[in-house]
């Protein structure tokens, strides 16, 4: 799907073209359009939108100015992964059945050429879009002392407001049928009316090489989509894009099982999250 637009963020990853300015303009728009149809209709007024897209670009491109070249490469990375994962999300087809819980939160996945087989997670949480990005987003480092399959998540560089490179390292499964992970990755964190994104993939980075004893695993495209629900905005479609090359010698049965149940898992352990934070608030209040 999309193959033009595949052309254009693939072209902007070559160095010798990463100073074209006409090309970075065509797949910046690309990008915003695809958000635009995840993100559902916006307002009746075309002109309205197409100013608004203008504004988006016009201050993409000011803050690139002042990027340098290694800056501008995670930059692109993470839109690169951000727009992978929106094609890969927009189709609806082709996609199997992993597991179903007790409470409706979905797993299902897919074999895509060249990438894998990707999982994604369908649930929705009685939250506001807002508050889950600032979770996710805003205290991404945090993740370690909610989520038990996470031991640490440190943000090594930010670049702008929109890009990040992350240091992650997962807690090993009961049993330890997998030991524990460590992923460098880039993430790209958009907002397009009331719907947030966070896409990311695997990177490498000066600050993080791979470290003795812990194998470095890969993932992306990623990405994690929250809407808010047609019939009560202060509920979200929470919809999350995984693919991940734990590396090792698993088999692919166990892997699968892993990594479906560990969306599962997320999605309770961001529920409990946010219920805790909501007790907290309430008691502060008092």
């Amino acid at each position: 799907m999309l193959p033009a637009t595949f052309k254009l963020c693939a072209g902007i990853s070559y160095r010798h073209m990463r100073n074209m300015t006409g090309l970075r303009k065509n797949a910046m728009v690309a990008i915003h359009h695809e958000l635009n149809r995840l993100s559902g209709p916006g307002p009746s007024n075309w002109i309205s939108q197409v100013r608004r897209r203008s504004s988006l670009l016009s201050s993409r491109i000011e803050e690139e100015k002042g990027y340098n070249e290694e800056e501008m490469s995670y930059v692109k990375q993470g839109e690169d992964a951000l727009q992978k994962a929106i094609s890969i999300l927009s189709e609806q087809d082709g996609w199997t059945i992993e597991t179903v819980a007790a409470n409706g939160d979905k797993v299902l996945s897919k074999m895509l050429p060249d990438i894998g087989k990707v999982f994604k997670l369908e649930v929705m949480l009685e939250q506001h879009p807002d508050n889950l990005y600032e979770e996710l987003v805003g205290n991404m480092e945090q993740m370690g002392e909610w989520n038990p399959n996470v031991k640490k998540v440190k943000i090594l560089q930010k670049i702008g407001q929109d890009t990040m490179v992350t240091h992650e390292v997962s807690a090993e499964t009961p049993g330890n049928v997998v030991g524990p992970r460590d992923f460098v990755s880039v993430r790209c964190a958009k907002r397009r009316g009331s719907t947030c994104f966070l896409a990311g993939m695997s990177t490498q980075h000066p600050k993080m090489p791979e470290q003795r004893g812990v194998i470095r695993a890969e993932n992306g495209p990623t990405c994690i989509v929250m809407k808010p629900c047609a019939e009560d905005p202060n509920k979200t479609k929470f919809t999350w894009l995984l693919n991940i090359d734990l590396k090792g010698w698993i088999p692919k049965t166990i892997i699968n099982k892993v990594l479906s149940q560990t969306q599962v898992d997320f999605a309770n352990h961001l529920r409990q999250r946010m219920a805790n934070n909501v007790s907290m608030e309430m008691a502060h209040a008092c």
